[in-house]
């Protein structure tokens, strides 16, 4: 992509409501701007890397043997009747009626969905386990819509959800999804952790949330400074009525906080904060019992399939990257996250040498098929360098003065760092720095 020809609309101002760095910085980089309270449209920035997350999403359950599907975002009011979950959904679900008077919701979520679409398709232990999932947009009329995408009212989910023969293969799947969500977050370059969790409105025996570590995160953890260990306070009796007050303190306030009770391994134990981006759930026959939607097992008996779901809040993995990627000057996109690896900047468009160079690692690099965008605009060096730098591109070829002793720079978004290399090996060094 040419920097002249995209849409960049890049600001030197955040929202004035705009209180974490993912929502100031987002809006400021051009990758997303605000339709409405908690409603946004993302732009050709923000498509780019949504549609990076969630390709990885999608290639690592296709690896799992899951099988994707596309539900309708709008459901009839009565498959939640049905479950029990029209009111306990309270006012979080947006309802709406057609020109008949039909009354119908905006999925929060699909569990009665999937269970509808399984029904009577799938009559047979020969057929089982079957893992279905989509990606598609869902909606939770929050109360305090805040913090950009973060809580957002309309967002992109990964939603699935298993059917079984027996509670033991239900859960042999349910710790296959764990160890899959743990490499989609490993590959998105992420530092995260697997707690244990409240079911919350969902249900179920048993619960897991993956959340990505950050200073800003809503949410207040106790983890392991050893093993893996960890756990969200609201599962732990000793902390279920401090929940808000612990929540509401900043990360910097919680260093000062100690823990008497120590981890099993033995090691002491630690509050962070994270950023919900993951939870899977034990569900048992809730459902399926609630929606009778039954198979028969090998004696030919009739029973009610075990279930659990799994969900991945996509757009919202967009934010908390940035929100453990970034500094004062803007995005630090990870490389598998990032919209462009490389920014290949001509400093002065009007030298003919510079642009000269900078068209011909423009098209090596898209030969290699790499993500690259050829910044070659009119704009001020200096300009040109804040906009690089707040929206995060990983690495920067600048082609400027020095190309007059045969040299270009390579700027290191993370470590800021910038490093001259001869021009006929520029190529070679930035596609060993991609790798």
């Amino acid at each position: 992509m040419r920097r002249s020809r995209a849409f960049i609309p890049t600001a030197k101002e955040a929202p004035s409501d705009a209180t974490l760095p993912s929502h100031k910085f987002l809006i400021r980089g051009g990758f997303i701007n605000q339709q409405g309270a908690g409603l946004y449209n993302f732009l050709p920035l923000g498509k780019i890397v949504l549609e990076k997350i969630r390709a990885i999403v999608k290639e690592e359950l296709d690896c799992a043997g899951c099988l994707e599907v596309q539900l309708s975002f709008v459901t009839p009011i009565s498959l939640w009747e049905r479950s029990g979950r029209s009111e306990a959904m309270g006012k979080e679900m947006l309802r709406i009626r057609d020109r008949h008077q039909n009354e119908f919701v905006l999925s929060p979520t699909n569990e009665e969905a999937m269970v509808e679409l399984v029904k009577n398709r799938v009559t047979s232990y020969k057929d089982l386990p079957l893992n279905l999932y989509q990606i598609n947009t869902k909606f939770r009329d929050e109360a305090r819509p805040r913090y950009g995408l973060m809580r957002g009212r309309e967002f992109l989910m990964k939603d699935g959800y298993s059917f079984h023969s027996s509670t033991e293969d239900m859960v042999r799947e349910f710790n296959l999804m764990e160890e899959t969500y743990k490499k989609i977050f490993t590959r998105l370059g992420l530092d995260f952790r697997v707690v244990a969790a409240d079911s919350g409105a969902i249900g179920g025996d048993g619960s897991k949330e993956f959340h990505v570590l950050a200073d800003s995160g809503e949410d207040t953890l106790i983890v392991c400074e050893a093993c893996n260990y960890g756990a969200n306070i609201e599962t732990i009796d000793e902390f279920k009525d401090k929940i808000d007050e612990l929540n509401e303190k900043s990360y910097e306030e919680l260093l000062k906080l100690k823990i008497d009770q120590k981890c099993s391994c033995g090691a002491n134990l630690h509050f962070k904060k994270g950023i919900e981006v993951g939870h899977i759930f034990q569900l048992g026959t809730k459902y399926s019992q609630a929606l009778e939607a039954n198979f028969s097992d090998e004696n030919g008996r009739s029973k009610p399939f075990e279930m659990a779901t799994f969900g991945i809040g996509v757009s919202r993995l967009v934010a908390a990257i940035i929100e453990q990627n970034h500094d004062e000057s803007g995005c630090i996109w990870t490389k598998e996250s990032a919209p462009y690896l490389v920014n290949v900047m001509v400093s002065n468009v009007k030298d003919e040498a510079q642009m000269a160079l900078g068209e011909e690692l423009y098209a090596k690099l898209r030969t290699a098929k790499v993500d690259v965008i050829f910044d070659d605009t009119k704009e001020r060096f200096g300009f040109k360098m804040k906009d690089a730098e707040l929206i995060g591109f990983p690495y920067t070829i600048i082609i400027g003065k020095e190309l007059e002793s045969g040299l270009v720079q390579i700027f290191d978004r993370k470590t800021k760092e910038s490093t001259s290399v001869d021009t006929n090996s520029a190529y070679s060094k930035i596609m060993e720095l991609i790798k």
